[in-house]
């Protein structure tokens, strides 16, 4: 029967190459799910979370995932105005490497308060929220990690700017550091590959602001959403990445980002903090893909701008390489946290 059990358990272990490098060892697994002292427990993990903003209070949605005293990741969703939804995939990947994780999303999005003030899409009020989000979790310095990807990529370096004496360490996901420097990428690179004629369709209607109209998404989606932010037919796209899309909250998204994700148009036009990253002291890994809507070889500099930056380079990737190129994205992404750890205090 053990040398049954054995083979099986090696049989698992070759179909799973990715889990079997991630495990923990055997000894600290049991305390993975231990649940002793949390204020969570009745409702598994999920908190919701009250927080102070010049418009009054409001409350956002958390949820963790799993137990280690030392590795603990907030993850920060895109859009802005997207959700917690599409970072999904991590549970095929974090409990297996013995990874604590919180899924929250942010205010205006998904299970969190939907006000409408427009002044609240603002980057500083948003660093904010994550700080007191931060200070609600318990999480600080012996043990915090900050993921962003996307737009949280941004909220990620704006929050580390002020904040870093919390982190333990920082993600940047698929994000440059510059909105002037993303646009550029996009229409000296990706819009140059498109049809012309389909990508004058698209700017006549951005133009006219007619994104709204059907037709906007209809051309958008196979030459640039399916090529550059997830590389699958969109009839194909995960469930997660489906239902995020689905409750994108567009007041939040078109008022920061603008209409689409071929360029910027909305108050992160301008934003850009190339020059601040040298300030950023803690561990940060970037994480970039060849075929993403970020110029892959601009976020590698970022990395070395960063006094402890890393690059991870995906390169059958795009946007969501935790889907598209997935094992290289987590592969890396768990050595990242690891190294991290084991270097620490």
């Amino acid at each position: 029967m053990r040398s049954l059990l054995v083979a099986a358990v090696l049989a698992v272990a070759s179909l799973c190459p990715l889990a079997a490098q991630a495990a923990p060892p055997a000894s600290t697994t049991p305390s993975y799910f231990d649940n002793r002292g949390r204020d969570d427990v009745l409702s598994g993990g999920a908190k919701m979370i009250e927080i102070d903003t010049p418009k009054g209070h409001f409350r956002v949605w958390t949820k963790r995932m799993g137990n280690n005293p030392r590795i603990k990741v907030l993850l920060l969703h895109g859009g802005p105005g997207a959700t917690h939804e599409y970072f999904e995939a991590f549970d095929s990947y974090f409990p297996a490497a013995g990874i604590e994780y919180y899924y929250y999303d942010q205010l205006g999005s998904a299970f969190s308060d939907k006000p409408t003030d427009p002044d609240l899409w603002d980057i500083p009020r948003f660093v904010e929220e994550v700080e007191q989000v931060r200070q609600a979790l318990h999480l600080d310095k012996d043990n915090f990690y900050l993921l962003g990807h996307s737009w949280g990529g941004v909220l990620a370096i704006e929050y580390a700017l002020k904040y870093q004496q919390h982190l333990k360490g920082l993600v940047i996901s698929n994000m440059m550091d510059s909105g002037p420097a993303y646009d550029a990428y996009a229409h000296n690179v990706l819009m140059p590959a498109m049809d012309p004629k389909k990508l004058a369709r698209v700017k006549q209607l951005e133009a006219t602001k007619d994104t709204a109209n059907p037709e906007y998404m209809a051309l958008l989606m196979p030459m640039h959403y399916e090529q550059h932010v997830l590389r699958m037919p969109a009839d194909q796209w995960p469930d997660p990445v489906t239902r995020a899309f689905a409750h994108l909250n567009e007041q939040v998204y078109v008022s920061m980002q603008g209409p689409s994700e071929l360029g910027i148009s909305g108050k992160l036009e301008h934003w850009d903090r190339s020059g601040d990253l040298k300030r950023i002291t803690v561990p940060t890994l970037v994480i970039g893909a060849r075929y993403d809507t970020m110029d892959p070889k601009y976020m590698e500099a970022m990395s070395k701008r960063l006094p402890h930056g890393q690059y991870l380079y995906c390169p059958k990737g795009s946007h969501m390489a935790m889907y598209d190129d997935q094992e290289t994205y987590f592969t890396g992404l768990v050595k990242f946290l690891r190294e991290t750890d084991a270097k620490a205090p």
